[in-house]
């Protein structure tokens, strides 16, 4: 993936380190059940990601109907390789949110925008990787990773996704993903599950590849 579009004013964004696998199809109860070994917070929400047009490293979306939700791509760092686990390619993100209120659309949807229904597990570890607290939010610049298994409906499809996100001071970002990722994946995986780097990518590529996305994309 490349960033194409980085010259954005002068306002600091929260940086982020991510990693994350999206799959086709109903996520397996035996998963779920190896997830919720942790404390896990819940929640439902329906995101708009805006696709048309087409903004190569560059996620815009309105979360849950409320802020709009700008992420632009800052470069990988490497794979992640936890042996016989998961490996997946890591990748830095910087991220800004803003007020958005949207006019009344009815039952149609905005042109250029798709929805995507989500219900999230979620966990966030204290720092270093130490056990995870159910909660949805953060205080702000503390440091530690949240972890999300993530059912999703779009466009009639059924997928799912776990990702892992660290946050706080950009020189423990990385110490902070790969202390979680060792303690979620310390555990045997569940039969048939396989974390690997096919189907490890962030929202916005996954949503780049769309098939209906392809004459865009090459526009």
């Amino acid at each position: 993936m490349t960033a194409e579009f980085l010259d954005l004013p002068a306002i600091e964004g929260a940086r982020t380190l991510e990693v994350r696998w999206i799959f086709p199809g109903q996520v397996e109860a035996a998963t779920t059940r190896w997830f919720d070994r942790f404390p896990t917070a819940m929640e439902s929400r329906e995101d708009a990601y805006l696709l048309d047009p087409y903004l190569r490293g560059l996620s815009v979306k309105i979360r849950g109907g409320g802020p709009l939700e700008v992420k632009v791509y800052r470069g990988s760092p490497g794979i992640l390789d936890i042996a016989g686990r998961a490996r997946g390619r890591m990748e830095f993100w910087q991220k800004w949110s803003f007020p958005c209120d949207l006019p009344d659309q009815g039952s149609v949807d905005p042109v250029g925008w798709i929805p995507v229904r989500k219900q999230r597990r979620i966990s966030v570890s204290s720092p270093a990787g130490r056990p995870g607290r159910a909660t949805l939010t953060r205080p702000a610049g503390e440091p530690g990773c949240a972890v999300e298994l993530t059912e999703i409906r779009m466009g009639g499809e059924a997928w799912w996704t776990l990702g892992f996100e660290a946050t706080g001071p950009v020189g423990l970002l990385r110490r902070e993903l790969e202390a979680t990722t060792a303690l979620v994946f310390a555990d045997a995986l569940p039969a048939g599950v396989e974390f690997g780097s096919g189907s490890s990518k962030s929202y916005a590529e996954w949503l780049g590849l769309r098939p209906d996305m392809a004459s865009v994309a090459d526009a």
